[in-house]
């Protein structure tokens, strides 16, 4: 399965991400994690998910800028795609409504993986 119309969904969806949809994430940030629970097609992306939301934090916050900006609003895109229960296959069909976030999200962390490393390095480090 290839994930080129999904990057591409990023890539242009990206494009769009204004401030109103940082704080979106910011604020609704327990409500998308809990998407990423235990059960379902997104539980393989627990981690991945509060790394993304971490990191749209973190940089919002100006306690990280060692990222372009493009990381960011390709974080908060995918954040909001998964948020969002009337994306393009609607999250009420069970199982069959999540497949398509699990194909925007492992596109998000193909396309920003190196930077998104770099974050968890740096927020480790500060864990020392």
């Amino acid at each position: 399965m290839s994930n080129k119309p999904s990057e591409e969904l990023i890539k242009e969806g990206a494009q769009n991400v204004t401030e109103k949809d940082v704080e979106k994430v910011i604020n609704k940030s327990e409500e998308i994690q809990k998407k990423f629970s235990a059960r379902g097609p997104l539980a393989r992306f627990i981690e991945d998910g509060k790394l993304l939301i971490a990191i749209v934090k973190d940089y919002w916050a100006g306690a990280y800028r060692q990222v372009p900006y493009g990381v960011i609003a390709s974080s908060v895109f995918t954040l909001i795609y998964v948020l969002n229960p009337f994306d393009m296959v609607p999250d009420v069909l069970p199982v069959i409504g999540q497949l398509d976030d699990v194909a925007v999200m492992g596109a998000c962390l193909i396309l920003i993986e190196q930077d998104l490393h770099k974050y968890k390095d740096w927020k480790e480090g500060r864990k020392e």
